[in-house]
């Protein structure tokens, strides 16, 4: 293990096993999934379309008329029906549930797709103990996840709100998301993607390290600007509504509630750090002349859906949100935040050069 590594507490696995690796990459894929889907369930309003925890028998949808009354019946006892849907019918009721169900389903499977083979590899002594332990506690992250996910829906059935709260909504994102970057990580490691064959300064690795924390911080400003619908604030770009800062900024009191309610600055903070994302990236790539192959390849990704995610946050706001425009722009987020774990990874240490090691079979 290289000193760069050790001083930023980065454990490298014993043994490629590209199997596993590729098992991982497949479970990171799902959760990106699970991220997607979710999003779009948040943007159709169906979030709160089933009304109870049900981790077992949830997971078959109603199957007769009388099912669907029962769950529908379910649904008129919401704030969202009487204030939002009253006067809907039963097929736009299904529509809004199979969303719902979708996601939860997926979760379902997710959780069964990333136990088998788990255990399989375990038995196998495919896996050593150190990334079974981390495997283990993703394992339990993920079944939070899924409380979590209740939890943030709970938020939504009462107190006359017509959605959930968007501080559990950053959270179950943000759960979702560091889920989604330790399984990539992991995958790296174990599927032997290629490091820098010498060892970066160790600035650089710290300045990636930290534009990963940047864009996952603006995902997170993202997840608010869907809970508040603050993308429909402003329709202009670059400016907002013909101003250059946004009025009305500071209209709440205490002060700090802005940052998290005003919807002018949501808005204003998710423009503005997806500005300092694009000013970060194009900073640490100018100074990655001296690197390795691995090293630019990933920061050229990065570089690249910075360009795209900028786009589509514009052509996004111009549309007043349309569903496929934030769509792809939630995608590309994800995309982003696997690119610059892609390039941290690159820049964490040397190569491990070739040959046998102890740890697996």
């Amino acid at each position: 293990m290289t000193a760069s590594a050790v001083s930023l507490g980065i454990a490298i696995p014993a043994k490629s096993d590209r199997a596993v690796g590729w098992w991982l990459f497949a479970i990171a894929a799902l959760i990106a999934l699970m991220v997607v889907i979710g999003g779009l369930t948040r943007l159709t309003g169906s979030g709160l379309s089933i009304t109870e925890w049900q981790p077992v028998t949830g997971a078959v949808p109603p199957l007769s008329q009388a099912d669907w009354q029962s769950e529908f019946a379910k649904y008129k006892g919401t704030p969202q029906y009487e204030l939002l849907n009253r006067g809907m019918g039963l097929a736009a009721f299904k529509s809004i549930y199979l969303w719902e169900w979708g996601h939860r389903l997926l979760g379902r499977i997710l959780g069964v797709v990333f136990l088998a083979p788990f255990l399989l590899f375990l038995w196998q002594k495919r896996i050593d103990g150190r990334i079974a332990s981390r495997l283990t506690v993703i394992f339990v992250l993920g079944a939070a996840q899924g409380a979590l996910g209740w939890w943030m829906v709970e938020s939504g059935l009462t107190d006359g709100r017509i959605a959930v709260s968007q501080y559990r909504l950053a959270a179950h994102l943000g759960l979702a998301t560091v889920l989604f970057g330790y399984v990539f990580w992991t995958a790296l490691e174990i599927g032997g993607t290629g490091r820098c064959r010498t060892t970066p300064a160790r600035w650089l690795t710290l300045s990636a390290f930290g534009l990963s924390a940047l864009v996952f911080v603006q995902m997170l400003l993202g997840a608010l600007m869907a809970g508040l619908d603050a993308g429909l604030a402003f329709n202009t770009w670059p400016s907002y509504a013909g101003r250059w800062i946004p009025a009305g900024l500071f209209d709440l009191s205490p002060w700090w509630r802005n940052h998290f309610e005003n919807h002018a600055m949501v808005h204003f903070q998710h423009r503005t750090v997806g500005y300092a994302v694009a000013v970060v990236a194009a900073l640490l790539l100018w100074r990655l002349a001296a690197v390795d192959r691995p090293a630019k390849l990933a920061g050229f990704h990065v570089a690249a859906l910075i360009a795209v995610q900028i786009a589509l946050g514009v052509f996004t706001v111009l549309s007043s949100v349309a569903l496929p425009l934030a769509a792809l722009h939630q995608i590309c987020a994800l995309a982003l935040f696997a690119s610059t774990l892609w390039w941290a990874y690159t820049l964490s240490g040397a190569a491990t050069p070739p040959g046998p090691r102890a740890g697996f079979r």
